[in-house]
């Protein structure tokens, strides 16, 4: 059983802070990923928990043993950096079962634990290669095998993907859930990398400046975002955000006017917020290209992104830039005049201080 849970951590350097009270559990067998900005305090929290740095306050246990003060040797984690850190005169089997040599363990259970992990990895033609012989890929798994092999209750990787090209990052994502699912052990994944955190999390953790902002899943995270920073954090490409000016309508109707005259109705119990200052974000792949006329927006194309598959639409509305995915053989061109239509159910509205404002279902209207 390897459950984490942290609870009131906070970490200082001398008067700054950069953890603030954190308050997490992470179930047995979940792979559980630290998202944020750089500087958000992702990888000193994944420090805190492998024992590297010491809690200024509060608790840290895994498995249900208080392991505040514990050493890393005693906390029953392998941990995975960006850095691959191979020996450069040691062979791969001999990098990955330095661990157990270490700690004495028989050679001929390193070999099995090695041939293990190898055959996991499907790296045993590379066993007798050293470090200047592998690629980028093959190293990371050498690094990953090396943390396997001592069977630990908790893997921790602290962006272990970023030195990779784009395609092996993707190879490599596939492998990492391959991997998990076939150990079943926790994982605690950081990256700055969303897209890492949407395609390989079971939770995900959002942090911004050493708090925490969310904890979902990758589609509660996408569908329900607590804030602005999330909505705009989550998602590739980014959420689209306008400010619209708020009026009280019929019963408890919210009427939002939008840039260009056009309007978006939310019936039902809806709580205008005292400024009446309201963020609409809809994401791009949710906004629909229709004729000028008919749509909630209306504005001018100024760049068509044709990436092959996708299609992505920079359009000039009013005095905002909106981004639009679309299909990749979408015929529309730069200088064209195009309307956007926002699709009921698809919009999120933000007060002044960037919280989420819940509405009941929208109904998409032109004015």
């Amino acid at each position: 059983m390897a459950q984490v849970e942290l609870k009131g951590v906070r970490k200082s350097f001398g008067a700054a802070t950069v953890i603030h009270g954190v308050d997490l559990k992470i179930d047995d067998g979940e792979f559980c990923v630290f998202v944020g900005p750089s500087g958000c305090g992702k990888s000193t929290l994944l420090r805190l928990i492998a024992g590297l740095e010491e809690c200024s306050e509060g608790t840290i246990s895994i498995g249900g043993v208080d392991v505040t003060d514990a050493q890393p040797a005693r906390r029953g984690i392998a941990m995975v950096f960006q850095s691959y850190a191979l020996y450069p005169h040691m062979t791969v089997a001999q990098n990955m079962g330095f661990g157990l040599r270490m700690a004495g363990v028989p050679q001929t259970q390193i070999d099995a634990a090695v041939a293990r992990a190898a055959q996991t990895l499907k790296i045993e033609h590379l066993m007798s290669r050293r470090p200047k012989d592998l690629s980028g890929g093959q190293r990371q798994r050498v690094a990953i095998g090396r943390a396997i092999v001592r069977d630990p209750k908790l893997f921790l990787f602290d962006e272990p993907l970023s030195n990779l090209d784009a395609a092996l990052r993707v190879e490599m994502r596939v492998e990492l859930s391959k991997i998990k699912a076939q150990l079943g052990t926790t994982f605690v994944y950081v990256t700055h990398d969303q897209i890492e955190a949407m395609t390989l999390a079971d939770k995900i953790v959002v942090l911004r400046d050493g708090k925490i902002e969310q904890i979902g899943s990758p589609l509660q995270l996408y569908a329900q975002p607590a804030n602005r920073f999330v909505a705009g954090f989550i998602g590739s490409p980014k959420m689209n955000f306008l400010d619209v000016g708020a009026t009280s309508g019929r019963g408890a109707a919210l009427d939002l006017a939008l840039p260009g005259g056009g309007k978006l109705s939310f019936a039902g119990d809806v709580r205008l917020p005292a400024d009446r200052s309201i963020t609409l974000g809809v994401r791009p792949e949710h906004l629909e290209l229709v004729d000028p006329h008919n749509g909630h927006l209306s504005g001018r194309v100024v760049l068509a992104e044709r990436l092959g598959g996708e299609t992505y639409v920079h359009a000039q509305v009013a005095s905002a830039m909106v981004l639009v995915k679309t299909a990749g053989d979408s015929p529309v061109r730069a200088g064209e005049n195009i309307g956007l239509s926002i699709p009921a159910q698809q919009a999120h509205l933000f007060n002044s201080a960037g919280l989420r404002i819940s509405v009941a279902e929208p109904q998409a209207l032109r004015a």
